[in-house]
């Protein structure tokens, strides 16, 4: 047994908790024990999986082994379990700590454009400047700068 191995009254109070079978197969060839060991020294130490030590069991099954509980949340039930224990037992002390650091934005990052998202504006006499008709001239109180006529279809622009 490892320095940071599960002991015999850890492993009592753990092993109810842990998901069962539910169907039969073939027998375990590493207990569920060494297995979680295994993920715990890895979590511990931060090592990659494939360099976990031999005595643990091969690497591809503590790996499949957390991530099946992760994602069905066998985790967090165990956690949760621990957790309400610890709490009946008034083992934890729940302390509320009120934090009020204020985390500040630079002055120039109130919005400014970025590179490349803004449009280029374009000068005023580009050929794809919008020009006034007559009637929106007239709205806008200035003199328009083409008119078209419906009846020769051409057009009269002042320069």
């Amino acid at each position: 047994m490892a320095r940071g191995d599960l002991t015999d009254e850890q492993w009592t109070v753990l092993e109810p908790l842990l998901p069962k079978g539910k169907k039969p197969g073939r027998p375990l060839v590493w207990s569920r024990r060494r297995l979680i060991d295994g993920i715990r020294f890895r979590v511990r130490t931060g090592i990659p999986w494939r360099d976990m030590p031999e005595e643990y069991g091969p690497w591809m099954r503590s790996y499949d082994l957390f991530r099946r509980w992760q994602r069905d949340g066998t985790w967090q039930r165990i956690f949760t379990a621990l957790q309400a224990r610890a709490d009946d037992n008034d083992l934890i002390t729940w302390d509320i700590n009120v934090d009020s650091t204020v985390a500040r934005a630079h002055q120039h990052a109130a919005g400014a454009r970025k590179r490349g998202i803004s449009k280029r504006s374009r000068p005023a006499a580009s050929p794809w400047s919008r020009t006034i008709t007559g009637s929106a001239a007239r709205v806008a109180g200035r003199p328009p700068s083409c008119t078209w006529r419906s009846s020769s279809g051409r057009n009269r622009c002042r320069w």
